[in-house]
């Protein structure tokens, strides 16, 4: 079988010596006819792993960086592709591949002779879509593979073996050991796609997020599973609120809008509180923003029908944080039951249309008069008496009540006389 080919390789092949093993998840998704978007490598060598990584960069003119000097990783950077070159752990690559978590990731292909190495029989786990521990001891080497073990599991659409499940049980406490960014890593594809949030839902009955998320109870178990639900139906009726929930929140933070929702889900419900939590978990400074503005946000949208004005301020506050907030907003409305009768799931979705429309005039008003027009035309000093005025006279075009910019300074004036 051929899992890659040198033409798929972003380098030359012949600056590879020999032997050298391909591993991990290109290995694993080559077997399984699974396709990446970003090619992201991973070998072994026997010997002079580091000298072979800074070769290949000095040809290719790419990026090197030294990951482990004392374990001998390096990794080079592509513009499409990231390559890791690791020495080889123990005296063959079976010991090396015996050292890993789980039957899965432990195969190797060469990728000089097109063999592969197979100790565990990983293939047949692959083929029968199951997930099984190379020993236990392994796992609690490094506890984040515990994690690792749902993410995957998540990903690939596979079932955790009995015995393995069981083990990670037990060893979930391991998990305090290891650094927060690291768990988070792992967490975000299961907040980003709905299938990683049955093993969401599992780590946290399973004990693994204990110490991550101190105030996740069975009601965010279930406010997960209807984050999912309600994205699902309000994106059923609005195509382009899809797309935007599945969004990044910045190009450089990988978390998702709808990931955000669920964050928000499993952390204090308390603003402040779940800022401090975030904050512990080293979530960034905009993704802690946004967790705790629809936290602040969302009762409102649950509160009795709203007016114009109330929407407009909404809209401003939430920004583009209010896909999530609303999202939130119907979650929390069906499990805990704050959803009032006369606020039906389509109330939910005219707001969400505002939003998506760029030219509504209550979620994207256009501005009729800047503050210097009204500071030349009422003959007003500068001052806060400005930004209060501007606020008015925008409520007032989300009203009806003036449309064009002479009558914005006209009720400008008649609200400072």
């Amino acid at each position: 079988m051929t899992i890659l080919t040198p033409e798929c390789l972003p380098f030359n092949l012949e600056l590879l010596s020999k032997p050298a093993y391909l591993v991990g998840g290109a290995v694993r998704d080559g077997i399984l006819g699974r396709t990446r978007d970003y090619i992201d490598l991973d070998f072994i060598l026997p010997s002079e792993a580091v000298n072979v990584a800074r070769k290949i960069a000095k040809y290719h003119q790419a990026g090197f960086v030294l990951l482990d000097d004392k374990r001998q990783i390096a990794r080079v950077v592509f513009p499409d592709a990231t390559v890791d070159i690791a020495q080889q752990e123990g005296d063959s690559v079976e010991t090396d591949l015996c050292r890993r978590d789980y039957t899965i990731n432990a195969i190797a292909y060469n990728i000089h002779t097109q063999e592969i190495i197979d100790p565990l029989q990983g293939g047949r786990d692959l083929e029968n879509g199951i997930l099984r521990m190379i020993s236990a001891a392994n796992l609690q080497d490094d506890p984040l593979r515990l994690m690792r073990g749902y993410r995957q599991a998540a990903q690939l659409g596979f079932n955790i073996e009995p015995e393995t499940h069981s083990t990670i049980r037990s060893l979930a406490e391991h998990l305090n050991k290891v650094a927060a960014e690291r768990i988070r890593v792992e967490l975000g594809y299961m907040l980003a796609n709905s299938q990683g949030t049955s093993w969401l839902i599992k780590a946290i009955e399973d004990g693994l997020l204990k110490s991550s998320f101190q105030d996740a109870t069975s009601q965010s178990c279930s406010l997960l599973v209807e984050v999912d639900k309600v994205a699902c139906q309000l994106t059923a009726n609005l195509p382009g609120l899809k797309g935007i929930l599945q969004q990044y929140v910045k190009d450089t933070v990988k978390t998702t809008w709808l990931g955000i929702a669920k964050l928000a889900c499993l952390v204090n419900p308390q603003p402040e509180v779940a800022s401090s939590q975030l904050e512990q978990l080293t979530y960034s400074k905009v993704e802690i923003q946004a967790v705790t503005c629809a936290l602040k946000l969302f009762p409102k949208l649950n509160a009795s029908p709203m007016t114009l004005r109330e929407q407009y301020f909404l809209f401003r506050e939430a920004d583009c944080v209010f896909p999530t907030t609303a999202v939130l907003a119907v979650a929390y409305g069906n499990v805990v039951g704050r959803m009032s009768e006369d606020k039906p799931l389509q109330t939910y979705a005219s707001l969400l249309a505002r939003y998506l429309n760029p030219d509504d005039p209550v979620a994207h008003p256009t501005q009729l008069v800047s503050g210097i027009h009204i500071i030349s035309s009422l003959n007003l000093p500068s001052s806060p008496l400005i930004g209060k005025l501007l606020t008015e006279i925008a409520v007032a075009q989300v009203e009806g009540k003036i449309c064009t910019s002479d009558q914005a300074i006209e009720f400008a004036r008649k609200l400072v006389q």
